[in-house]
């Protein structure tokens, strides 16, 4: 299969060069082609430029994207898109006033969806998350990471595991699976975590580990959940079985997670709502990424991650969508990009690197994905006719995707 794109008013991520990873001020610098094309073989970008040099070049498909942009797909590197049911009446006590803490401390918020999650069978578990994977990519991602963590029984999380291997081998979009397990303290637990975290450390991860589907390890390292003491043993026991780490931490308090994970080589934090200067400096020290969830803060009504503060100390930074049913049941990539710029005070070109390359690395996928660079794969959004990519960040309500390509297949 060989698809030409021709005549693009703007080829966005170019890069002559592998691209793994964009920090501090060159995240402002976004590599484009004016008047541009794109030829792609099979699953992967073969050649790019401009206009003058298009000729001569056969393929099967052609597409004019006259007036359109066209840019890799966005890598999302954090949700929680396998799940049951959803809470909306938990949403409508929040508009009534109660806290998050308050929902969760009478049973509901995470403790809600593990029942939910429980009582729902492997299939249709399969057949609900599998829609939300095909209405994200069709909004333009082609790389996302999925988490455990609904289950909170060692055979819930089992079943969440095996769902989000066949989503992997059935789903264009590059998966990346990650065991979520010490997400919340099981209510049968409650009063005992330290009962729980040895069920996680004994059982739970050897048996996540035996079934060789997922490769990170995360931890909600946060006051009421698990402390900074809990993340470490959790963490440790996940490297002996090969699983790279990944925190939740800073989302309501500064507990000093940030910290733990640069001493982990954890590949990521995620959330860090708050953040201080010892945060900062610690990730200055490491190749740990800061991933922001703005549609989080904005569902939530909390504070938003201090990208600027990130960024301007040289830092890169990430952006995602945290998609769950409980503090962001979006997976739309293209309100993230916008609320960073409207929100984050992030530039239009900080925010695409933020969702492409830095996503990317996020997952650890950034040597394929995440830039149109020659021989990575060919996942790409074409979108509507617009006069330049900070169009999509600006209309922020609109949809601006015309067309998604993901693994070289026109969809």
């Amino acid at each position: 299969m060989s698809i030409l794109i021709k005549n693009i008013k703007q080829l966005v991520q170019v890069h002559e060069n592998s691209v793994t990873i964009v920090k501090g001020e060159d995240m402002k610098k976004l590599p484009i082609i004016e008047n541009a094309y794109l030829y792609i073989q099979d699953d992967t970008i073969v050649e790019f430029g401009t206009m003058d040099f298009c000729k001569g070049i056969d393929a099967e498909t052609i597409i004019d994207a006259t007036g359109k942009i066209v840019l890799p797909s966005w890598c999302d590197s954090h949700t929680h898109i396998v799940y049951a049911g959803n809470r909306v009446p938990e949403f409508v006590d929040r508009i009534n006033g109660m806290s998050y803490a308050e929902i969760a401390n009478r049973g509901g918020g995470i403790l809600n969806s593990a029942k939910q999650l429980q009582d729902t069978s492997e299939d249709d578990l399969y057949e609900q998350s599998i829609q939300r994977l095909d209405e994200m990519i069709a909004m333009g991602t082609g790389a996302v990471e999925i988490k455990t963590g609904y289950g909170l029984t060692v055979d819930a999380e089992l079943k969440m595991l095996k769902v989000i291997k066949r989503i992997k081998q059935d789903s264009l979009a590059k998966i990346a699976p990650t065991l979520l397990a010490a997400h919340a303290i099981p209510s049968e637990y409650k009063g005992d975590k330290e009962a729980y975290i040895n069920k996680i450390i004994k059982e739970l991860i050897p048996k996540a580990s035996a079934l060789r589907v997922a490769k990170y390890i995360d931890v909600f390292c946060e006051e009421g959940y698990f402390s900074v003491e809990d993340t470490k043993k959790i963490l440790e026991t996940g490297k002996k079985h090969h699983l790279i780490p990944k925190i939740h931490v800073n989302q309501f308090n500064i507990l000093g997670g940030v910290k733990l994970g640069v001493d982990y080589k954890a590949l990521s934090v995620d959330h860090l709502e708050e953040l201080n200067q010892d945060d900062i400096d610690a990730l200055k020290s490491s190749h740990t990424m800061p991933v922001a969830l703005p549609a989080c803060s904005y569902f939530l009504g909390i504070p938003y991650t201090p990208a600027r503060a990130i960024i301007d100390a040289g830092l890169p930074l990430a952006i995602a969508t945290d998609y769950n049913p409980g503090s962001t049941p979006s997976g739309n990539m293209n309100f993230v990009v916008s609320s960073a710029c409207i929100k984050l005070k992030m530039t239009p070109e900080e925010a695409i690197n933020a969702a492409t390359v830095n996503g990317a690395y996020a997952m650890g996928f950034s040597n394929m994905y995440g830039s149109i660079t020659r021989g990575k794969k060919a996942n790409i959004i074409i979108t509507k006719p617009m006069d330049s990519y900070a169009q999509i960040p600006y209309e922020f309500a609109h949809n601006p995707i015309d067309t998604v390509i993901i693994n070289g297949q026109l969809l």
